[in-house]
């Protein structure tokens, strides 16, 4: 094989992955636009759960799902603190609804 030809096959290959590389760049980007609205939300309702300024929210843990459901887990000192991080999370913006796994201790 000529030089000539090695190198007119390697400009042809790496065309072809460098097209396939930007291709996976926009999958990407599609996929991370998912993660960025549910680390949005995420973020809303941590910050609504620390501005409460009550340590019993501190252990409960949030995550949100590219539709919007909000899981919350952990553990509560009390019912009525679960019951709080759950009305705080149904009260923010972008949440289309609450899933609660939280645990009361001595339950």
């Amino acid at each position: 094989m000529s030089l000539k030809s090695t190198v007119t096959s390697l400009a042809v290959i790496g065309a072809m992955l460098g097209g396939a590389a930007l291709a996976q760049d926009d999958v990407d980007r599609n996929e991370h636009h998912h993660y960025v609205k549910d680390s949005v939300i995420t973020t809303k309702v941590k910050t609504k759960l620390a501005s409460e300024h009550l340590s019993s929210l501190a252990d409960i843990h949030v995550d949100t799902d590219a539709d919007g459901v909000v899981y919350l887990s952990g553990t509560a000192p009390t019912r009525d603190a679960a019951d709080q991080a759950v009305t705080l999370a149904r009260s923010t913006e972008g949440v289309r609804g609450v899933k609660s796994h939280i645990k009361v201790k001595g339950e």
